[in-house]
């Protein structure tokens, strides 16, 4: 039998790997210090920072990060961590976004790296540095090595260690520190948060679990592997393996038509966090990429609500296959139906949306099932043009 195991309690007791970092070493307080080159520009006061992250090979490592806050903001401020995608790296125009949204905010680069040309835009990418631990090329063919050794440890630790580092920063509420991830960020973060239970909230685009099943990689690098380094790898690193256990507020975002995190996987993974705590918003069109893409509207309005008392975000809940119940404190603007006759690939499937019946007195949507339908799901769209969805339905 499959046992699926908290993070930290596997990195502690994996047979023979009693050297391994225990949970006091992945929460420890870093060192950092101020990273020459990487002064603030302009008026927003971001700097870049180097923090020490976990060994390596057993050598000392560090993360490189931007680092900045609100001036003139009242505090203790509410804060956020920023974890870019596959490709990316610590964009600094992702952070000064933040900032003007009033919190303060640490965005790492995961690849052992600093940014190619100053993290200004979301085409940048990271440039190894001395100091650097492993990078994402590794996720796969790391997998016979230590836990220790492998990329996705090394970046779980270095969004713990963030949030620890924060925490310690005078200026920092750390009751409102939360976290969001892009794609591979996601994935890095949905493993983050099931680990520490320190964030106020958790807002995942894209990335999701069951990525030998259903994924980009399902037909590539893990039909690479061994049935046993594919057990091994969904058992250390893939989130289904370790979000039932989750404690923290997660909003999951993402499209349907992405050929990376596809619909079957991504709904597997919603379904691990616990009702109270799963929100969900599912578009028919968004595109894969970071910002503005990977930070679609229902990002920060999420943060807003759990840092800062904002009007929460409208969710819906499924009653029947033609029926869903929504909460919402703003007004509707719409209710919609999305559903596709297609089958097999879900990268192929065409989607077609049609308007749903909205009763506000009893507060449901519905609409009738087209008789070809094999896959459906209803969305709500507020006055602030945030959605929020239902769990998709597939024809049995």
């Amino acid at each position: 039998m499959k046992l699926l195991f908290c993070l930290a309690a596997l990195l502690v007791l994996t047979p023979g790997s009693a050297e391994l970092p225990n949970r006091e070493a992945l929460f420890a307080l870093p060192n950092w210090s101020t990273a020459p080159g990487y002064e603030p520009a302009g008026t927003d006061g971001i700097r870049g920072i180097f923090y020490d992250g976990l060994p390596y090979h057993g050598k000392p490592t560090r993360v490189f990060a931007w680092y900045g806050k609100p001036a003139g903001a009242e505090e203790p401020l509410p804060a956020v961590i920023l974890i870019h995608g596959g490709g990316g790296t610590a964009f600094r125009y992702w952070a000064a976004l933040w900032v003007k949204r009033g919190y303060a905010v640490l965005a790492m680069d995961t690849n052992g790296g600093v940014p190619a040309n100053n993290g200004d835009s979301g085409s940048d990418g990271s440039i190894r540095h001395p100091d650097g631990g492993p990078g994402l090329s590794r996720v796969f063919r790391d997998i016979d090595l230590p836990p220790q050794e492998q990329w996705p440890y090394h970046a779980v630790g270095a969004v713990i260690r963030a949030n620890t580092l924060l925490r310690s920063f005078p200026e920092i509420d750390p009751e409102r520190i939360g976290v969001t991830g892009i794609s591979w960020g996601a994935v890095i973060g949905e493993l983050a948060v099931s680990v520490d239970s320190r964030f106020r909230f958790a807002a995942m685009v894209y990335g999701c679990g069951f990525l030998a099943e259903s994924s980009s990689w399902s037909q590539t690098e893990f039909a690479r592997l061994t049935p046993k380094q594919v057990e091994r790898w969904t058992l250390l690193w893939d989130p289904a393996s370790h979000l039932a256990g989750n404690t923290v507020p997660i909003l999951f975002c993402n499209w349907v038509s992405d050929k990376h995190f596809r619909p079957d996987s991504w709904k597997k993974t919603c379904r691990l966090v616990k009702p109270e705590l799963r929100h969900t918003a599912y578009r028919i069109r968004m595109g894969h990429a970071h910002p503005p893409s990977g930070d679609p509207p229902e990002v920060v309005v999420f943060a807003d609500a759990m840092a800062k008392n904002g009007e929460p975000l409208p969710r819906l809940f499924s009653r029947t296959s033609d029926c869903a119940v929504y909460t919402s404190s703003v007004p509707l603007k719409q209710a919609e139906f999305h559903y596709t006759e297609d089958a097999g690939d879900w990268t192929g499937r065409r989607w077609q949306t049609a308007p749903a019946a909205l009763d506000r007195e009893n507060r449901t949507v519905r609409a009738e099932i087209p008789a070809r339908a094999t896959a459906w799901f209803f969305s709500i769209t507020d006055s602030r043009n945030c959605i929020g969805s239902s769990e998709m339905e597939e024809r049995k």
